[in-house]
């Protein structure tokens, strides 16, 4: 599935298409995909595009945000795709979420000695 997704974007001439591994940070899909369109017009034709090509290969995709095309999220199970105008993507910055690692709390401090 993951490889469909890549290439519809590809044919429609996504930008900067990312993918981040999810595995062991949340259970919400394996895999997230970021890509951006020049407008809101080419990010809702991609995600048009992309529906359609998940549900040639029998997956039913749930979307959000097609109408107005400034991000639009797709959740085809296993993998979850954001797409977005460069601009909504910029000031975002989603892909700096979730590529990070996982933060660990400073070990607790030890009581102090009294003398």
């Amino acid at each position: 599935m993951l490889g469909a997704i890549l290439t519809s974007l590809d044919d429609d001439k996504a930008q900067d298409i990312l993918t981040i591994d999810l595995v062991g940070k949340t259970s919400i899909a394996d895999r997230m995909v970021v890509a951006s369109g020049t407008s809101a017009r080419q990010v809702s034709a991609m995600a048009e595009h992309l529906v359609q090509e998940l549900r040639e290969i029998g997956v039913k995709a749930q979307t959000e945000g097609e109408k107005h095309g400034d991000w639009v999220l797709l959740d085809a199970g296993d993998v979850v795709v954001h797409l977005f105008r460069p601009e909504v993507r910029a000031f975002y910055q989603i892909e700096r979420i979730w590529s990070s690692p996982a933060a660990s709390a400073p070990p607790p401090k030890k009581p102090a000695k009294r003398a």
